[in-house]
């Protein structure tokens, strides 16, 4: 199976400790999330509860935006400057962090809709925004895989955070290396998972490494960004299509014409939503250990995160076309 054989870099991200590692909610309670107790054996987290470690009890009166503060209304305490203080201090410390995971709309690690009101006693909210912690998380990690458990719910929300999760992991682990013939290995395995993403930025990936600067750090650095400007957005499903077309140009003079038949059938299937692109892939992975291409074999497009994160109810249809 392509890419199978690889042992996939763990990738170390930040959590909201009250999603199932403590329980810490101002009621006292835990979130158990199935989603992240998968995620346990193929990550390092690191649980955080930013309200616990600016000094609030649990349980607790609950706190809430007010304009642009922090308050407790029960108590009329003012929590800004202290969450604004830890927020800095714990991220400015992180070391080598791949993504995040917050607790959807908590006036703490939310990342939107977060309730913003306009004074402490109403019950009607007047806006939606991030929270204190998760705004300084969306500010300083641009590019990382950012996600709360709420969206993660939604596959292709869930596809996208794992794919960049562990493409950004694995570039790291590049990165660290200092070694650029390791770098053009990177790039080589990623190529058609790259073409889906961003044709564009694939260009300029390709064109920083044949006018690579002598020096490592300087070529790497101007990769990174590239790479996750070109991870930043989900591919459309056409530029699927289009990767999926040029894996299958590998076997087309091998393959009988009710193969061949069969696999436009089911890019048919897939460009009306009938199917998910995982029904194809299943097809092409076949036929990469059936011909042994090595290169597609090494291409992460076929499975760019562990296979077991996929849920078998996940079917792919409500795609962003």
């Amino acid at each position: 199976m392509p890419n199978s054989s690889k042992k996939m870099v763990k990738p170390k991200v930040v959590v909201s400790k009250c999603l199932g590692f403590a329980k810490c909610r101002w009621n006292g309670t835990t979130i158990p999330d199935s989603f992240i107790d998968k995620l346990k054996k193929h990550v390092n987290f690191i649980p955080v509860c930013p309200e616990v470690e600016i000094g609030l009890n649990t349980p607790r009166p609950p706190i809430r935006i007010v304009n642009n503060r922090l308050v407790q209304p029960k108590t009329g305490r003012d929590f800004t400057d202290k969450m604004n203080r830890f927020s800095e201090k714990f991220l400015n410390n992180l070391k080598n962090v791949d993504g995040f995971i917050l607790k959807y709309k908590s006036p703490s690690c939310g990342m939107k809709n977060v309730l913003i009101y306009p004074n402490k006693d109403t019950r009607k909210a007047k806006s939606q925004g991030p929270g204190f912690f998760g705004k300084k998380v969306l500010e300083r990690f641009k590019g990382l895989s950012i996600e709360d458990e709420g969206r993660l719910r939604n596959f292709r929300i869930r596809e996208h955070f794992l794919t960049r999760l562990f493409t950004l992991a694995d570039f790291r682990k590049v990165k660290k290396s200092k070694s650029i013939q390791k770098l053009l290995d990177f790039h080589t395995r990623n190529k058609f998972l790259l073409m889906a993403y961003n044709q564009k930025e694939l260009r300029i990936l390709g064109q920083i490494l044949a006018n690579q600067a002598n020096n490592f750090s300087i070529t790497a650095d101007e990769y990174e960004e590239h790479l996750r400007l070109a991870l930043s957005r989900m591919p459309r499903y056409t530029s699927n299509i289009n990767v999926l077309l040029h894996a299958y140009n590998h076997f087309s003079k091998k393959l009988n014409a009710k193969e061949k038949k069969y696999f436009h059938h089911l890019i048919d299937e897939y460009r009306d939503a009938k199917i998910p692109l995982s029904a194809i892939l299943v097809l092409l992975k076949d036929w990469v250990m059936r011909f042994d291409d090595k290169f597609l074999a090494k291409q992460t497009f076929f499975q760019p995160y562990p296979e077991d994160l996929i849920s078998i109810t996940d079917s792919g249809k409500g795609r962003n076309k």
